[in-house]
């Protein structure tokens, strides 16, 4: 019989696990679960969390599951770090608050923190004591990279679910299981999602993610000529285009308040509008981070080409521009190239301007790869 753990890609043994925690009635207060981006862990929690405030354990289609789904439940919470470091205190301050206060329309509330590898000590100990004795309404769900990244006082008041790493060739296997998309289709969308299984699904369904990862490497390959005007008009175009999915976002958040304004109060009105700002700001996040990710599965494509072995290219449609790129230039090149991409996804994270970001990276490109540093 379908559930909604069947969501759960690549991930059998969590699946299993799920089902009896439902199935016998025992959901403790606390679970972390650990396993490397693109495990699944995010969707795990959504789906984990409809099972426990759904009447019916998760049936996927009343309108408490469907909220949940939508990630518009009043009484289900997502949490990402706010600082450039990890989690603010005051973050963690709002939590312990909000868990003090009774749900808004179900028995339970649920609390989905990511990235709990980076909660320092501080904002660690600020939350240990709601962590250890949360009230009977509270289900806290912990998302972190490894276990031993994670301070063992947190560790210690979870039960742990690992999630494990899903190699890139089962991904697509499955996302075309999903979808229908070819191998080759699938393979470029996991890419462009670095690994996540859940957001290459999206990718793959989507025309509008598919035109926008186009225009990334037409924009790469036109670097052979362009010059630093076209570069920063290049930037400043490609940061626009990755910020059209922002207003979808935007839409089902106008139509969320309206459907809720008029049975919330001003403080729980109040608390959808920070959740709002906050699933824009992952969402913006999240955009930008799939246009580097575009860039370095090309950067990569060309390595691979210098590197004598053009079978393991993964943009398969962009052959012709790829090995173009590859005669230019040599691999330690190109490694400096990749290393500017990352450095991108990082000076994002710390809130660096975008464009600034991105002005650099392809400049880099320009100069690294087709050696046209003299034209700047």
């Amino acid at each position: 019989m379908a559930d909604v753990f069947d969501g759960i890609l690549g991930q059998p043994r969590v699946r299993k696990f799920f089902r009896a925690v439902i199935a016998s009635g025992r959901v403790t207060h606390a679970y972390l679960f650990t396993g490397p981006a693109g495990s699944n862990k995010t969707s795990a929690a959504y789906a984990f969390a409809q099972a426990i405030i759904c009447k019916d354990k998760g049936c996927g289609t009343c309108d408490d599951c469907r909220r949940i789904m939508r990630h518009n439940h009043p009484d289900v919470h997502y949490y990402a770090p706010e600082g450039a470091q990890g989690y603010l205190i005051d973050q963690i301050r709002d939590i312990v608050a909000d868990v003090s206060l009774a749900p808004i329309r179900a028995s339970k509330k649920v609390y989905i923190l990511d990235r709990v590898d980076l909660l320092g000590v501080s904002a660690a100990n600020a939350f240990l004591k709601t962590l250890e004795e949360p009230t009977d309404q509270v289900v806290f769900i912990l998302l972190g990279r490894t276990r031993e990244a994670i301070l063992p006082t947190i560790v210690s008041r979870c039960q742990v679910v690992p999630f494990r790493h899903i190699p890139a060739t089962e991904a697509a296997g499955i996302l075309s299981q999903h979808t229908g998309v070819s191998a080759q289709q699938a393979r470029i969308a996991i890419e462009a999602c670095d690994g996540s299984l859940t957001k290459a699904i999206r990718f793959a369904k989507s025309n509008e993610r598919s035109e926008f990862r186009a225009r990334v490497l037409d924009v790469l390959e036109r670097l052979e000529v362009a010059d630093g005007l076209d570069i920063l008009d290049y930037a400043r175009e490609l940061i626009e285009r990755s910020k059209a999915p922002l207003d979808n976002v935007k839409t089902k958040q106008a139509e969320e308040l309206n459907d809720s304004a008029e049975f919330l109060t001003q403080t729980a009105l109040k608390q959808i509008e920070a959740r709002h700002k906050r699933a824009l700001s992952a969402a913006t996040s999240d955009s930008l981070r799939q246009m580097t990710a575009i860039i370095r599965s090309w950067l990569r494509d060309v390595m691979v080409v210098a590197g004598q072995s053009p079978d393991l290219v993964v943009n398969v449609d962009r052959q012709e521009g790829i090995e173009k790129a590859a005669r230019r230039c040599d691999l330690a090149r190109l490694v400096q190239a990749l290393d500017e991409a990352y450095k991108t996804d990082e000076a994002i994270a710390y809130n660096v301007s975008p464009e600034t970001c991105l002005d650099t990276l392809l400049f880099t490109i320009s100069e690294v790869v087709y050696g046209s540093g003299s034209s700047h």
